[in-house]
């Protein structure tokens, strides 16, 4: 495996990846940024837990080994230089000297360590760091991941919320398995980030103020993040425009970012989503009657028409997805999609032995599990009607019901969302592989089943030349578009918004999921 040469041309590259910012605009120190959380936190410690609610104050208050610029290449943080072997096999982080936890009690190679056996224990993503074997400290500032394998997916891995370092001091006075529900994740925080804790209140805000003693000298910008915890999307919408609130991310709703882009204030984008990874697909259970055949599947994306879909739901908002991996990732490689053809749909359907009796071919369930969604359920609905399927809406009285339903593959269809999380083999592999069906929400719940294409997810997850890693997730999405065990439709469309004070907001490929700590307000 080549060598990843890092040392100082790499923080050289991180210092020039950011001089259009300082030649343009000098950055200035203090005030407050006001911020919005869509949805309450579970949990504020990112090592044990998953989402992009955690991400965001999570990456604030916890540093990791690297940071992503917007082209998805790796940067120094934590550990400012790395090399991997050439068989790929130990992956060395030469960690910074001068960082400290938030209680004053320097970061070392142990809590590198302990934070990888956190996290392979407690983080529901557990393809992130399977193959690291164990950690070895030879000295106070050099970690050496030890991998049973080659490990591509490592690198992005180390990055945004999925590695966050913990301390030791604080987290490990007890069972690993027990850092999870640990009483110092939601309060009393000590993390090595930017922002330290300084209240949270769950329902309400979380605060964050400046860590003065941060390893990167003259960061962070701002003194405080108030991230306010407001749950209704209108009256976000509300705060946007009155200038209540300086930014937020993850804004999702077709009418309210539409409306948002016309307030001459406020900037709105989807740039900054491509490591967050989010598509919306059509989700069929294989395994069992009329959806085992394919022709079955076909004939369903024949009559969903994605025009409509991207225009008259997404209202514009949204890109086009036509394979299991997002398009703003390296790997994407667009596929033919399915022109809404009902004729063909018909031939298809007649061809695989479901003609019409009675004024109806079959009869399938839809499933969805939370209220945004039900307006593309009702569309599949009436769409899959003018090729005779009857299909009966299934909502759930709540998220865990759907998630069970899911997970126990108890449905026909169902209409999902589903995220990257930066490499294929976190965010994609789950979704494929035929050794991870109906192992609970987000898993293999289609029960699909293909040896070529868990031989190209196998043979991908440890190609370490980027070339060919991308052409075998290349064969993997033909095969994954021509047998539909999913039908892709379109990127979720998350969208950061923020007004004219902010500069420099976070537009990387973590969005929001990543440290704020070169974001300052202009006045």
């Amino acid at each position: 495996m080549n060598k990843f040469v890092k040392g100082l041309a790499m923080a050289t590259a991180l210092t020039a990846s950011f001089a259009t910012l300082t030649k343009a605009e000098e950055p200035k120190m203090g005030g407050t940024l006001i911020t919005v959380l869509g949805s309450n936190v579970r949990n504020l410690n990112s090592a044990v837990q998953s989402g992009i609610v955690t991400g965001f104050p999570g990456a604030q208050l916890f540093a990791s080994p690297l940071r992503y610029d917007e082209n998805w290449e790796p940067q120094p943080y934590l550990a400012e230089t790395w090399e991997v072997s050439e068989d790929g096999l130990t992956v060395t982080l030469n960690l910074v000297k001068n960082a400290k936890f938030h209680d004053g009690m320097p970061l070392t190679s142990e809590d590198v360590a302990f934070s990888v056996e956190v996290i392979k224990a407690n983080h529901p993503f557990k393809s992130m760091f399977a193959p690291v074997e164990s950690v070895s400290t030879p000295d106070a500032h050099t970690a050496i991941l030890n991998l049973s394998r080659p490990h591509p997916a490592l690198m992005l891995a180390m990055s945004g919320q999925l590695m966050s370092i913990i301390p030791k001091h604080i987290y490990g006075d007890g069972e690993i398995k027990d850092v999870k529900t640990h009483a110092r994740n939601n309060e009393n925080v000590v993390g090595s980030g930017p922002f330290k804790l300084t209240e949270f209140k769950n329902g309400e805000h979380v605060i964050l103020e400046r860590f003065d003693d941060f390893f990167i000298e003259g960061r962070p910008y701002l003194d405080k993040i108030v991230m306010r915890i407001i749950t209704d999307p209108a009256a976000r919408a509300i705060a946007y425009e009155n200038g209540e609130i300086h930014m937020g991310a993850f804004e999702s709703l077709p009418r309210i970012i539409n409306r948002l882009k016309k307030v001459d204030s406020l900037t709105v984008t989807s740039d900054g989503y491509g490591a967050i990874g989010p598509v919306d697909w059509l989700a069929m259970n294989t395994t069992k009657g009329p959806l085992a055949d394919v022709r079955v599947r076909k004939a369903i994306a024949y009559a969903v028409d994605k025009n409509f879909i991207h225009k008259a739901l997404m209202q514009g908002t949204a890109s086009d997805s036509t394979s299991g991996i997002h398009p703003d990732s390296p790997f994407y490689a667009a596929q033919e999609g399915y022109d809404v053809d009902l004729e063909k749909s018909a031939a298809l359907l007649d061809e695989a032995g479901f003609p019409v009796k009675d004024g109806t071919r079959m009869s399938l369930t839809i499933d969805f599990g939370w209220p945004g969604v039900k307006p593309q359920v009702e569309y599949v609905k009436a769409a899959l009607k003018k090729v005779n399927i009857d299909v009966q809406v299934r909502a759930s009285a709540d998220f865990p019901t759907w998630a069970k339903k899911m997970g126990t593959m108890d449905f026909d269809m169902s209409w999902d969302t589903v995220f990257n999380w930066g490499d294929p083999v976190i965010g994609v592999h789950r979704t494929y592989d035929s050794t991870n069906i109906a192992k609970g929400v987000w898993s293999n719940t289609q029960g699909y089943s293909n040896a070529r294409a868990d031989e190209l997810m196998a043979m991908a997850a440890v190609e370490t030349d980027p070339a060919k890693r991308k052409a075998l997730y290349g064969e993997f999405q033909q095969i994954i578009a021509d047998e539909l065990p999913v039908y892709h439709t379109n990127t979720v469309p998350y969208h950061t918004v923020y007004n004219d004070k902010v500069g420099n907001p976070p537009l990387g490929i973590w969005g929001s999921s990543t440290p704020i700590d070169m974001t300052y307000l202009k006045e």
